[in-house]
């Protein structure tokens, strides 16, 4: 049994690497496109930003609630 604990926090970290892909990538996309509004349209600056901030925060969140669930679930 010793040999399928270690294996198990293995495979969680692996699984927990793997899932922080999605709001990497989602950060990524988010900033670029945030980027481009302010690029085609300069007023829209302020607005944007805070926009591009708040969905920053809740998809890092989504990241720290993977990473928490993943050591509840162990």
């Amino acid at each position: 049994m010793e040999l399928f604990a270690e294996i198990s926090g293995n495979v969680n970290a692996i699984g927990y690497g793997l899932a922080a892909i999605g709001p990497g990538i989602g950060i990524g996309i988010l900033v670029g496109k945030a980027l481009e509004g302010i690029a085609r349209q300069p007023e829209a600056t302020s607005v944007l930003r805070t926009n591009m901030f708040l969905g920053i925060a809740f998809t890092e969140a989504l990241a720290l609630i993977g990473l928490v669930a993943g050591f509840l679930f162990v």
